[in-house]
């Protein structure tokens, strides 16, 4: 009985060993856009919190502190999405088991 407890373990550790690895590669395919201003600046991060684009309206070309504020506001925004789905797959992967990641 031990015995076949014991393989049932290491086949369900092998499995999620493969979900995390499917898990990570998914991740890395993401891109979440941050928004602030109602649109009036974006910015678009991927999974690994890489900056891939920044939008900016015209007419905030000019108030240079409101700007930098509005880039800050919209990359947490893009980042807080990037951890929720991250959060999720690896969640998902490890069903449930909270590993230091």
């Amino acid at each position: 009985m031990f015995k076949g407890g014991m393989a049932s373990m290491l086949q369900k550790a092998k499995q999620m060993q493969e979900d995390m690895k499917t898990a990570q590669q998914e991740i890395k395919l993401i891109s979440c856009q941050g928004i602030a201003a109602s649109g009036a600046v974006k910015v678009t991060l991927s999974g690994q919190y890489q900056t891939t684009s920044i939008e900016i309206d015209d007419s905030l070309l000019d108030d240079k502190n409101l700007l930098e504020d509005l880039i800050t506001t919209a990359y947490n925004d893009a980042s807080a999405q990037v951890k929720e789905i991250s959060d999720e797959k690896l969640r998902s992967a490890t069903d449930g088991i909270n590993l230091p990641f």
